[in-house]
């Protein structure tokens, strides 16, 4: 079963978005997560090639070279969405168990490899069936990516990942913020609920130097697929009623914890026209998959805060986007 792909100034993108249309948020107490300490299993075949993915790395590390450590992650094992009664609220249950990351390079570095039975994992649990569905072991990463607004100026955050991060979305544009979650951080030593708005914020923290002090208006407003590289993600927006450009410059001068991640940032205003303007004067590969349909749902929310009524605020944004194709001949 084929999933559509989001589209944006005449780009069609390899995300999905499964829940979530920038109108109204998912509230926090409306998001479900449940755990199970069971460590994803492979395929016997599938198992080896994780056993070469771990052999690798360490090689790397017992020479000097630049390797990939290994930590503690999750594997998705579904994601249920449900409506509440009355309001018809989306209600979202998310499965998760153990997984690290050797488990995610061993699917994700080789989608494409083909197996003893003739199919490659693309194949098998991709394209011949719904990408939904697919095994926790196809699913060993779970991001959490935010758009930004800075209050104080009225502009739109974006990071330039660095090519010093190793993964599959290095030197591109991507969401303000981005974090995967990990059991050493997100999993509570309380025995307490897996909060995706926890790990937004630690995001926010260890990427922008947003503190827990700041003023924040944080929002989930939905969560995306990417078919390309099969990564579930959520989708928030961040406001910063008390912040500006030249605050959030001036804090990281004097140092962020995942400073290295991000070799630049641009700051656009917010309005509609100016962000989808900086996204289409960008090549269309310069793009994370998922980051166009972040930010156009964020500017949907930013157009619902501001107008009367739903259906005015997605044709804020759809005008919007007619007159960028338009100006720039897409």
């Amino acid at each position: 079963m084929s999933r559509d792909r989001f589209t944006l100034l005449g780009r069609e993108t390899d995300c999905h978005i499964f829940e979530g249309e920038g109108v109204r948020p998912v509230k926090e107490d409306d998001v479900r997560i449940r755990y199970r300490p069971v460590s994803v299993g492979f395929p016997a075949e599938i198992a080896g090639w994780r056993h070469a993915v771990q052999e690798a790395e360490e090689r790397k590390e017992a020479l000097g070279q630049p390797y990939r450590w290994n930590n503690k992650r999750f594997a998705v094992d579904r994601i249920v969405v449900t409506r509440t009664h009355l309001a018809e609220d989306p209600v979202v249950t998310i499965t998760l168990q153990d997984a690290d990351y050797y488990d995610f390079l061993t699917t994700s570095l080789h989608l494409d490899r083909r197996q003893q039975n003739g199919l490659t994992l693309r194949q098998q649990y991709m394209e011949s069936r719904d990408p939904v569905d697919a095994p926790a072991f196809m699913n060993c990463s779970f991001g959490v990516n935010v758009a930004v607004e800075t209050g104080r100026d009225g502009k739109m955050l974006f990071s330039h990942r660095s090519v010093k991060v190793v993964g599959l979305n290095s030197d591109r544009w991507n969401s303000s913020a981005n974090e995967g979650l990990a059991r050493d951080h997100d999993l509570p030593a309380d025995g307490g609920p897996i909060s995706l708005h926890a790990v937004a914020r630690r995001a926010l923290f260890e990427e922008l130097a947003i503190h827990a002090s700041d003023s924040l208006d944080l929002e989930l407003l939905g969560f995306g697929l990417d078919l390309g590289n099969n990564q579930w993600a959520a989708f928030f927006r961040a406001v910063l009623p008390d912040l500006d450009e030249e605050t959030l410059r001036r804090r990281w001068s004097r140092g962020v914890a995942d400073k290295w991640e991000h070799d630049r940032f641009a700051f656009v205003p917010a309005d509609p026209e100016s962000v989808l303007g900086f996204i289409a004067d960008q090549p269309a590969e310069a793009w994370t998959p998922c980051a166009p349909a972040l930010f156009y749902l964020a500017l949907v929310r930013g157009a619902v805060r501001r107008a009367d009524g739903d259906a005015a605020a997605r044709f804020e944004v759809e005008e919007a986007e007619q007159r960028v194709m338009e100006s720039r001949g897409l």
